[in-house]
Protein backbone atom coordinates (compact mmCIF):
# COMPACT_ATOMS: atom_id res chain seq x y z
CA UNK A 1 0.00 0.00 0.00
CA UNK A 2 1.23 3.40 -0.98
CA UNK A 3 0.49 6.21 1.42
CA UNK A 4 -0.97 9.65 0.17
CA UNK A 5 1.82 12.12 -0.34
CA UNK A 6 1.98 15.22 2.41
CA UNK A 7 2.13 18.44 2.04
CA UNK A 8 5.52 19.20 3.11
CA UNK A 9 4.83 23.25 2.87
CA UNK A 10 4.65 25.44 6.34
CA UNK A 11 1.15 25.64 5.91
CA UNK A 12 -0.38 22.91 8.92
CA UNK A 13 -3.96 24.07 8.33
CA UNK A 14 -6.60 21.28 8.54
CA UNK A 15 -8.01 21.04 5.14
CA UNK A 16 -11.58 20.95 5.37
CA UNK A 17 -12.95 18.14 3.81
CA UNK A 18 -16.95 17.90 4.56
CA UNK A 19 -19.36 20.53 3.79
CA UNK A 20 -21.01 20.29 7.16
CA UNK A 21 -21.64 23.86 8.69
CA UNK A 22 -19.43 25.76 11.29
CA UNK A 23 -20.50 24.28 14.56
CA UNK A 24 -23.33 26.03 16.65
CA UNK A 25 -20.90 28.03 18.98
CA UNK A 26 -18.54 28.80 16.40
CA UNK A 27 -21.56 30.39 14.65
CA UNK A 28 -22.52 32.37 17.54
CA UNK A 29 -18.96 33.43 18.59
CA UNK A 30 -18.74 34.88 14.96
CA UNK A 31 -22.34 36.82 15.29
CA UNK A 32 -21.16 38.18 19.06
CA UNK A 33 -18.04 39.58 17.37
CA UNK A 34 -19.52 41.03 14.49
CA UNK A 35 -22.36 43.15 17.25
CA UNK A 36 -19.50 44.06 19.46
CA UNK A 37 -17.27 45.46 16.19
CA UNK A 38 -20.69 47.54 15.17
CA UNK A 39 -21.91 48.47 18.92
CA UNK A 40 -17.96 49.92 18.98
CA UNK A 41 -17.78 52.10 16.11
CA UNK A 42 -20.91 54.23 17.67
CA UNK A 43 -18.89 55.53 20.66
CA UNK A 44 -16.41 57.27 18.34
CA UNK A 45 -18.69 58.24 15.96
CA UNK A 46 -20.29 60.03 18.76
CA UNK A 47 -16.75 61.35 19.86
CA UNK A 48 -16.05 62.42 15.96
CA UNK A 49 -19.06 64.49 16.30
CA UNK A 50 -18.58 66.33 19.07
CA UNK A 51 -14.57 66.91 17.91
CA UNK A 52 -15.88 67.97 14.55
CA UNK A 53 -18.86 70.41 16.04
CA UNK A 54 -18.04 73.62 13.97
CA UNK A 55 -18.26 71.51 11.34
CA UNK A 56 -21.95 71.22 11.27
CA UNK A 57 -22.46 69.15 8.45
CA UNK A 58 -19.68 66.50 9.63
CA UNK A 59 -20.73 66.41 12.91
CA UNK A 60 -24.24 65.58 11.52
CA UNK A 61 -22.88 62.91 9.57
CA UNK A 62 -21.47 61.20 12.53
CA UNK A 63 -24.54 61.67 14.45
CA UNK A 64 -26.31 60.44 11.71
CA UNK A 65 -24.18 57.32 11.18
CA UNK A 66 -24.06 56.51 14.81
CA UNK A 67 -28.21 56.41 15.12
CA UNK A 68 -28.82 53.42 13.28
CA UNK A 69 -25.88 51.22 14.18
CA UNK A 70 -27.58 49.70 17.28
CA UNK A 71 -29.82 48.34 15.47
CA UNK A 72 -28.33 46.77 12.65
CA UNK A 73 -25.60 45.58 15.08
CA UNK A 74 -28.94 43.50 16.66
CA UNK A 75 -30.18 42.90 13.27
CA UNK A 76 -26.75 40.98 12.14
CA UNK A 77 -26.33 39.49 15.67
CA UNK A 78 -29.70 37.32 15.91
CA UNK A 79 -29.15 37.17 12.26
CA UNK A 80 -28.70 32.74 11.86
CA UNK A 81 -27.58 31.34 8.31
CA UNK A 82 -30.63 29.94 7.18
CA UNK A 83 -31.02 25.92 7.22
CA UNK A 84 -29.71 23.73 3.85
CA UNK A 85 -32.34 22.29 2.22
CA UNK A 86 -31.38 18.73 1.96
CA UNK A 87 -32.55 16.65 -1.42
CA UNK A 88 -33.71 13.24 -0.39
CA UNK A 89 -32.02 10.70 -1.90
CA UNK A 90 -35.45 8.11 -3.20
CA UNK A 91 -35.22 4.88 -5.53
CA UNK A 92 -36.68 5.83 -8.73
CA UNK A 93 -35.79 2.56 -10.06
CA UNK A 94 -38.86 2.06 -12.45
CA UNK A 95 -38.65 6.01 -13.42
CA UNK A 96 -35.38 5.46 -15.06
CA UNK A 97 -36.33 1.86 -16.37
CA UNK A 98 -34.37 -0.10 -14.51
CA UNK A 99 -36.46 -3.03 -12.94
CA UNK A 100 -37.26 -2.77 -8.96
CA UNK A 101 -35.32 -6.23 -8.06
CA UNK A 102 -32.31 -7.84 -9.93
CA UNK A 103 -33.32 -10.37 -11.93
CA UNK A 104 -31.30 -13.57 -12.82
CA UNK A 105 -29.77 -16.17 -11.32
CA UNK A 106 -27.85 -16.84 -8.36
CA UNK A 107 -26.13 -19.36 -6.95
CA UNK A 108 -26.90 -21.39 -4.32
CA UNK A 109 -24.71 -22.59 -1.52
CA UNK A 110 -26.01 -25.28 0.20
CA UNK A 111 -24.95 -26.48 3.98
CA UNK A 112 -25.65 -30.22 3.67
Amino acid sequence: MSRPARNSGSDSAPVLITEAAPSYDDEHAARKRKYMIMMGLRFPCLILAGVFYHTWWLALLFVVLSIPLPWVAVLVANDRPPRKSEEVNRYRGDAEGLPAIESGTHRVIDGG
